[in-house]
């Protein structure tokens, strides 16, 4: 049944992808962050639905009349470069076969989160793009937190099997990245109904968090929620849910759980934990190696291990961001990999600031606000994660470079009506002088 209802949902879309493509991007974002095919039992499961949608979208994409120009902002610019730098490094990858796979895997999310860039383009497709990416995860979520409730804490949350979030630890990530963005919902919602779903989406997505026994979610989520309050416009009542929830639901997890997260302070003494700082070793000697272009694509490899881990025979891939860009792409990869997300906050801040206090942007500011908190949560859980290629963290980004792109554009057309306003109200003032005097009162006055 979930198979028809998945293929269904596809094929019958496919047809307005040609109308309004952006309605391609918005079914890739659902395939790929979702994925609702490995939620069934039959054909669906290894459908090719992404290749299907990629490709009409790509095609929609190329026959659209519509404005399709790659917004030109820094960002991009460090995007593009940071793209074309993990083309060179595969070029140069010590295991290209292996490279070429992960490559393929990569570039495909890569291009459409150009795509993304390029077809998104209204205060609309903003919205609706943020919606699928709350309902693609937030269906884990709520159902992760009633699976958590109804065993006591006492079992796992897994993410789907075989995605980006498949992990304990990565689908507890994925969540709490996803608490923020629901938030943004809950502010710009005019339906009470909405907004009770969110706040009850927000605690099960927060329990389903905990219950995968992530000790790195733990640390996210802790830095999401304080950045989350500071961020928020309604702190007392975030507060209040915060004080209300927190400590039933640290007391309602087993004695299996506290003991797991307390060796957090006893991390000399974990295996799991040294066998990261094992990996994250090599990653940095292999830089240091190869400083410019590291070991390209798939570098968890014996004999790596062997010539630069302190420990050759503990062999365990990154677990983290930074160690796994800086061992595959070198120190060059790893600055463009920071300096994409430092100039994602930037186009954040500068949303922020422009239309803090201002009715008519609350949607952007907030957004903004949002996505700054959601990056916060995914800087410090990813740390001990391997998820560059983590799609959602693209989207987000290409959001606020949209929502930048709007924002600029709308505040530019009111300064300028606002000066053609000025002008018109000065000729009016001085109607019954003479012409030259009227053109240089008014012209002062602008």
């Amino acid at each position: 049944m979930r198979d028809i209802l998945v293929t269904l949902i596809v094929f019958g879309l496919l047809p307005y992808v040609f109308k309004r493509p952006y309605i391609g991007v918005l079914m890739w974002v659902w395939i790929s962050v979702m994925n609702p095919h490995t939620q069934g039992w039959g054909f669906a499961s290894t459908f090719p639905f992404a290749a299907i949608i990629a490709g009409s979208t790509l095609l929609s994409l190329v026959f659209t009349k519509d404005a399709k120009a790659l917004p030109l902002t820094p960002v991009t610019g460090i995007f593009i470069a940071f793209v074309l730098w993990m083309n060179v490094t595969t070029i140069f990858a010590l295991y290209p076969d292996d490279a070429y796979i992960q490559w393929n895997k990569v570039i495909k999310i890569m291009l459409m989160t150009f795509v993304t860039l390029m077809l998104i383009k209204t205060k609309q497709h903003v919205q609706l793009l943020i919606w699928v990416i709350v309902a693609s995860l937030g269906y884990y979520g709520v159902k992760g937190g009633i699976f958590t409730i109804k065993s006591g804490g006492g079992d796992l949350v897994w993410g789907p099997e075989g995605t980006f979030i498949g992990g304990n630890n990565e689908i507890a990530l994925a969540l709490i990245m996803t608490i923020p963005l629901m938030h943004y919902l809950q502010i710009v919602s005019p339906n009470k109904w909405v907004r009770r779903g969110m706040t009850a989406a927000m605690v099960l997505c927060a329990v389903a968090a905990l219950g995968s026994y992530s000790r790195g979610a733990l640390l996210a989520i802790a830095a999401m929620g304080g950045f989350l309050w500071l961020k928020s416009r309604k702190k007392a009542g975030l507060g209040m849910l915060a004080v209300v929830a927190i400590p039933p639901l640290l007391a309602f997890m087993p004695d299996e759980w506290s003991k797991r997260m307390d060796t957090i302070n006893t991390y000399e003494e974990d295996e799991s934990v040294q066998g990261r700082f094992n990996a994250w070793w090599m990653a940095y000697n292999l830089a240091k190696d190869r400083p410019l272009t590291g070991g390209g694509f798939e570098v968890t490899m014996p004999e790596l291990f062997f010539r630069y881990a302190p420990n050759p025979y503990d062999i365990h891939a990154a677990h983290s961001i930074y160690f796994q860009v800086l061992g595959e792409h070198g120190f060059i990869g790893l600055a463009l990999y920071l300096l994409l997300g430092f100039a994602t906050w930037r186009t954040g801040s500068w949303i922020i600031r422009n239309t803090a206090k201002r009715d008519d942007y609350l949607w952007a500011y907030s957004l903004a606000s949002m996505i700054q908190v959601s990056l916060i949560g995914f800087a410090v859980g990813a740390a001990f994660l391997s998820l560059v290629y983590f799609d959602v963290p693209y989207y987000l980004m290409a959001a606020m470079v949209v929502t930048r792109v709007l924002v600029e554009k709308d505040l530019k057309e009111k300064a300028a009506l606002a000066i053609i306003e000025k002008r018109t109200g000065a000729q009016r003032q001085f109607g019954n002088l003479s012409p030259s005097q009227s053109q240089r009162i008014a012209g002062d006055s602008g």
